[in-house]
């Protein structure tokens, strides 16, 4: 049964935190999943966080330390020394070991390390805090299970049961040569299947996936995700097997980037949270506000060009907003289905021309479709059947337009190595407003001979 924390469940936490009663707390939490008792330790401040905590078995501890988002993390660990925060990291793996303390001040990182009695581990950790933010080399995990290519089934099987005590999952098994270097996996199914006295070579699978240590952590969720990937092995220059990314860590990482590009979609430059500080907030919102601000006023000074026009036809005042709003609709419909799509670069580089034709074609079904609408709407309320020509005829190329533009202009971020969901958000919509009116206006002055 999915947990819901109410009001009542919280108060009675906060009261055996109280009474000190660690005996009931932990049989209250023990009856929750790590990410449940998270939304519980949310709300209740640091002194009751860490009091739960110490109460609360390590290994549960570094379950839950995994599901604190990274400045609720960092505050909360500044209540504990650096030997606590050791302990806890004995239960973590060595990925999850490495972002806790890379988020820590670099001498209670040294002092986390220097108290971890597992000097295996500590050395994992350091072999992933030197690798750079967000390539395959800092993402990926120390702890998987590895054979050698000359292994027969028996000893593998053997190699896995002293192997895997370390490990909470088992994805796969890799297997190596006398230089380490990756030669390929074995799925634990042939591994059941084979005799004892089987060469792992004769059921390995040679063409394997894999990444590089420097490569970017986008890339890799990219990868994994293509080839519906549950993990995979991470090589150095020498090909030689380093660690394995899992598919918690793409989940991670496709999140974050959804996240940056709603956010970046709706003008908002910084990754931000609603508990944040005015001031980031602020920052965070203003720029492109003052980008949308600078782009109306362009818009207004643009209409004065055309003053003459409404002076003489002032009915068409009535329909700018219906062509700024069209036109600013079309192309963020556009841009987003390019942003979702811009994952498979491979499929633009290989049907861009084939794709622009086909936006037209929808542009021009779309635009068709509007612009009769909207004539037969303006014969009905009796418009001048010329004004009700410039709206249809002004709307079916606004429409058309803003759908290619909402298409390239992504696309052209993108390959400037700007985030292309921006032009999801007041970027394209400034642009269209100001090329629909454009298109309005010009169609209104050849048809009415201004």
């Amino acid at each position: 049964m999915q947990f819901e924390l109410t009001k009542e469940f919280l108060e009675e936490v906060r009261d055996l935190v109280q009474a000190k009663d660690s005996e009931k707390i932990r049989a209250t939490l023990d009856e929750l999943y790590p990410a449940d008792i998270t939304s519980v330790l949310y709300e209740l401040d640091g002194e009751e966080c860490k009091y739960v905590f110490n109460i609360l078995d390590k290994s549960l501890d570094a379950q839950i330390l995994s599901y604190i988002d990274e400045d609720t993390r960092t505050k909360f660990l500044k209540n504990f020394e650096s030997k606590e925060i050791a302990e806890m990291m004995e239960f973590v793996d060595s990925d999850d070991a490495a972002d806790i303390l890379n988020e820590q001040p670099l001498r209670t990182r040294e002092e986390v390390i220097g108290f971890i009695e597992n000097k295996e581990k500590a050395q994992n950790i350091l072999d992933l805090l030197r690798y750079e933010e967000n390539t395959a080399g800092a993402i990926m995990a120390k702890e998987f299970v590895v054979t050698n290519v000359n292994w027969n089934v028996k000893h593998c099987i053997e190699e896995i049961r002293n192997q895997t005590a370390i490990l909470e999952k088992l994805y796969t098994v890799y297997v190596v040569d006398q230089n380490e270097a990756l030669v390929g996996h074995v799925s634990l199914k042939k591994i059941i299947l084979a005799t004892d006295y089987t060469k792992l070579l004769e059921i390995a699978e040679t063409d394997v996936i894999y990444v590089e240590t420097w490569m970017k952590s986008e890339e890799v969720a990219d990868i994994m995700q293509k080839y519906d990937l549950d993990s995979i092995p991470v090589v150095n220059v020498q090909k030689k097997l380093v660690g394995m990314v899992t598919i918690d860590d793409v989940v991670d990482i496709i999140k974050e980037r959804q996240e940056m590009d709603r956010q970046a979609m709706a003008g908002i430059t910084e990754d931000i949270e609603e508990d944040d500080s005015v001031w980031m907030l602020t920052r965070a919102r203003l720029p492109w506000l003052l980008i949308g601000m600078v782009g109306g006023l362009t818009g207004a000074s643009f209409i004065g060009l055309f003053e003459k026009n409404l002076t003489l036809i002032p009915a068409m005042a009535f329909f700018i907003p219906l062509i700024t709003a069209t036109g600013g609709n079309v192309g963020v419909q556009s841009s987003s289905i390019v942003v979702q799509s811009l994952a498979n670069r491979t499929f633009f580089e290989k049907n861009l021309g084939h794709r622009l034709i086909k936006v037209l074609m929808v542009g021009l079904i779309n635009g068709l479709v509007l612009a009769l609408l909207v004539f037969l709407a303006n014969i009905t309320l009796g418009q001048p059947i010329k004004l009700a020509f410039v709206v249809s005829i002004a709307l079916l190329s606004v429409v058309m337009l803003a759908s290619v533009m909402g298409t390239i202009t992504p696309l052209v971020l993108d390959n400037f190595g700007i985030n292309p969901a921006v032009a999801s958000g007041p970027f394209i919509t400034t642009t269209n407003d100001l090329l629909g009116l454009g298109v309005y206006f010009s169609v209104a002055s050849m048809l009415y001979s201004l």
